[in-house]
C-alpha cells in the first residue's frame, strides 16, 4: 500500500493558525515573519521567560568575585 506523506502541521505558536512543518518555511514554527517578530520581543521584553530562581546580575557576580579574593587573601 502506498500512502501519499502529508507534512507535518503544526499550530503557530503566536496565531495558532495551521502550518505544514516544512523545510522551505524559513519562519517555522511561525506562519510568518511577522509572527516570528512578535514573539522574540516578547522574549526580549521580558513576556516570555523560563521559569526558575533569577539569574544574577553582574554587581553581585563581582561582589561574590571580590569576597572569594579576599577569603583567599585571609590565608
Amino acid at each position: 500500500m502506498s500512502q501519499s506523506h502529508r507534512p507535518l502541521e503544526v499550530a503557530c505558536p503566536q496565531c495558532y493558525k495551521k502550518v505544514e512543518w516544512r523545510e522551505d518555511n524559513p519562519y517555522r514554527p511561525f506562519c510568518s515573519k511577522r509572527c516570528r517578530l512578535i514573539d522574540l520581543g516578547a522574549w526580549a521584553d521580558g513576556t516570555h521567560r523560563i521559569a526558575g530562581e533569577p539569574a544574577m546580575d553582574e554587581t553581585d557576580i563581582d561582589e561574590m568575585v571580590m569576597r572569594a579574593e579576599r577569603g583567599l587573601q585571609d590565608e
